[in-house]
């Protein structure tokens, strides 16, 4: 008895350890990345560096996402200052994301927020998900 009862444990800590690494395995073959920006500015040369990595890597790109944060959301909303950026972005393959945590402490219109930037509850918290799914992450 006491041998079925050891065993059923074991093959359930197996199942649920293989379950784990499982989730959070990437595909190799791709290079994804997320970049944690608190300047909409500073858009410019993460899409430059977005360009330059797809055609360096080729085949071998992934995703790119960028996340904007803090005091500075409010510029997203601004039309002049985004145009250009989410056009850029767009061609290169960059995904922009909107921090809803500072939008929601700075007082952000999310009505003016621009349709093809997307926002996650917490950008901090989604920068570390994507981490633990093998993201390279950089903070600027």
């Amino acid at each position: 008895m006491k041998t079925y009862i050891f065993s059923s444990i074991l093959f359930i800590i197996t199942f649920f350890a293989q379950t784990d690494i499982q989730a959070q395995q990437i595909d190799p073959s791709k290079n994804n990345y997320v970049i944690l920006t608190k300047k909409v500015p500073q858009l410019q040369p993460i899409i430059l560096t977005a360009q330059a990595l797809k055609a360096e890597e080729g085949d071998d790109f992934g995703d790119f996402k960028v996340i904007i944060c803090g005091q500075n959301i409010g510029d997203i909303t601004n039309p002049e200052k985004m145009k250009n950026f989410i056009e850029e972005a767009e061609q290169a393959g960059v995904e922009i994301i909107a921090c809803g945590f500072s939008m929601n402490k700075f007082k952000v219109d999310k009505t003016k927020i621009p349709n093809k930037v997307t926002s996650v509850e917490n950008g901090i918290l989604y920068n570390l998900q994507l981490q633990k799914k093998g993201y390279k992450s950089l903070s600027i």
